[in-house]
């Protein structure tokens, strides 16, 4: 029962109702006693509040997780006590890293056992906290309604990441009433004045800027704003993580393909969004090295909150704050008073185009074995433009970032900055639910595959088609070739040749099939996509085209 500002019920009850006012539609989990009144209050809820139960707890964490970076709405993760917790830290970790919105519960030995050795009697909050925005333990009923709205408002307040809460199996079980969640948001932080005033200097000043856009401003709804502040300033701009698609692939002022010439020839950067960090050269642009004239450019760093904002990197400027706002803001600060930097534009322009064209070479490769570049010419034609394109790999992956460039935001998923494989099939799972009427293309490497391809069951349990793309080569590529390169040798990289991971989808009741011919690819995905079905498809490729790095993350 409850009233319009105060809600009654057990533990479960009151979690549900607050988790259904900041939006919560999906309970991720895998069964466990410890958290069965989540279960009651979700089946009792008006309407029923979908449950998503998985193979791994691992694959339920990283669909909450996955959640939090479509909808940016908090994803929903229940675990239970002691494994069923530690199997989520991995996912807790990516969310950490990748800025992801979600709140995790977790069971919890019951307190009043609590040392005698109760099953699975372990104290969370040391292994969570450190990988986690915030993690709590609500020791009674009566702090359920008001500790679970924290969590949720903490998780979905800049900067954005994951909220761990656990309860007590006694108190989980017992009733309580709290107040009724408005499921509102914090405060959006303004932009200081004086710290915008000093960027725009240094626009206004710039000879040869770049522009970075990251992760943050698709989770900061920014999406708009900074699509118009590229189009009013003609600004070269690069993306990366959830930024792809912020500029729909293709336009003019796209740069990803000219990526090596914008980086070393810019005199001034302007990173928004997203940390500076291996991907981004630790925040050094340019150089002796580098750059014609031997100058480093000036560094601007852009973040939705002041704890995102670089301590390592030598910054030109900084700011923090609501992106939009920063946006906007530049736009009328800077707008008609810049230099003149269509030339600029320009040469980056002829680069990306030259780009395309040796691209395109690879794209239509017909090498025996088959190279990886190939399957993406066949695939990238097939996408729709509101697909959701997951990355879940290595090398593979890699050249997915090379050649997929989304034509919105907000559809695209990669490891990001921690790197994890095995959030593949979380994923999947939370695209087809946060998207039920777009493509769902899930690019697996083979090593990748394994951490849970399991799942595929869960796809099938719950009728969710998703169209898994494998570039099997049999190895693990990421650690072959560097292995390779640094001791003339390569150890514990090899997988079993061909295996024929297809078949096992079609044993968990899924469909697949197993392609080695490259003019075969196109048909094969073209099944998968009209199949309605999990699909694997599984593509033999050569395991000496790995893809040229830059970097080892180091």
């Amino acid at each position: 029962m409850s009233e319009s500002n105060e809600i009654t019920g057990h533990s479960g009850e009151l979690a549900v109702s607050v988790a259904r006012a900041h939006g919560v539609e999906t309970m991720f989990t895998l069964s466990g006693a410890h958290v069965f009144p989540m279960y009651d209050g979700a089946v009792k809820a008006e309407p029923p509040m979908r449950l998503l139960d998985v193979r791994h707890e691992q694959t339920a964490a990283f669909a909450a997780e996955a959640t939090g970076k479509l909808t940016r709405i908090p994803g929903l993760a229940v675990l239970t006590a002691g494994p069923g917790v530690t199997n989520g830290i991995s996912a807790i970790a990516q969310a950490q890293f990748a800025g992801s919105p979600m709140v995790v519960v977790g069971g919890r030995a019951p307190a009043n056992r609590w040392g005698s050795g109760a099953l699975q009697e372990i104290d969370h909050l040391p292994i969570v906290s450190p990988v986690a925005k915030q993690a709590r333990t609500l020791h009674t009923a009566a702090d359920v309604a008001a500790g679970f709205d924290d969590a949720f408002t903490v998780a979905r307040s800049s900067h954005r990441g994951p909220v761990y809460v656990d309860i007590p199996m006694d108190e989980f079980f017992n009733s309580g009433s709290g107040p009724a969640s408005t499921g509102a948001a914090a405060a959006v932080l303004e932009p200081d004045g004086d710290d915008l005033a000093r960027v725009a200097a240094l626009l206004a000043d710039a000879h040869h800027p770049l522009l970075i856009l990251g992760t943050d401003v698709w989770a900061d709804h920014a999406e708009d704003a900074a699509l118009r502040l590229v189009e009013a300033l003609g600004i070269p701009t690069l993306t990366n993580g959830m930024g792809r698609g912020l500029l729909p692939g293709g336009h003019p002022l796209l740069v990803t393909k000219a990526r090596g010439a914008a980086i070393n020839g810019a005199d001034l950067v302007v990173v928004v969004g997203t940390p500076l960090d291996f991907r981004l050269g630790y925040g050094v642009f340019g150089g002796p090295d580098k750059n014609p004239d031997g100058a480093f450019a000036k560094v601007v760093h852009v973040a939705d909150s002041p704890g995102q904002l670089s301590s390592h990197a030598e910054l030109a400027a900084s700011v923090a704050g609501d992106l939009t706002s920063v946006f906007d803001a530049l736009v009328v600060a800077v707008q008609g008073k810049t230099r003149d930097w269509s030339s600029w534009s320009t040469e980056l322009a002829d680069v990306v185009r030259a780009a395309v064209a040796r691209d395109n070479e690879l794209l239509t490769a017909e090498a025996d074995p088959i190279h990886p570049a190939r399957i993406y010419g066949e695939l990238v034609p097939r996408l729709a433009d509101d697909a959701v394109v997951i990355g879940d790999g290595g090398d593979f992956v890699s050249f997915a970032g090379k050649f997929v460039e989304p034509k919105r935001p907000g559809g695209w998923l990669d490891p990001g900055p921690y790197g994890c494989l095995g959030a593949g099939l979380g994923a999947a799972i939370a695209a087809r639910i946060a998207r039920p009427s777009a493509q769902v293309a899930l690019l697996l490497g083979d090593g990748a595959a394994g951490f849970s391809l399991m799942d595929v069951d869960t796809l099938v349990r719950h009728e969710l088609p998703v169209v898994m793309v494998m570039g099997n080569n049999s190895a693990w590529g990421l650690e072959k070739g560097p292995m390779q390169m640094l001791y003339g040798y390569d150890v514990a990289a090899d997988l079993a040749q061909q295996t024929r991971y297809d078949e096992v989808v079609k044993a968990l009741g899924g469909a697949g099939e197993k392609i080695t011919d490259p003019t075969q690819i196109g048909p094969a995905l073209d099944r998968a996509f009209d199949s309605g079905v999990p699909y694997l498809v599984n593509i033999i490729t050569d395991v000496d085209a790995a893809y040229p790095r830059s970097t080892f993350g180091i």
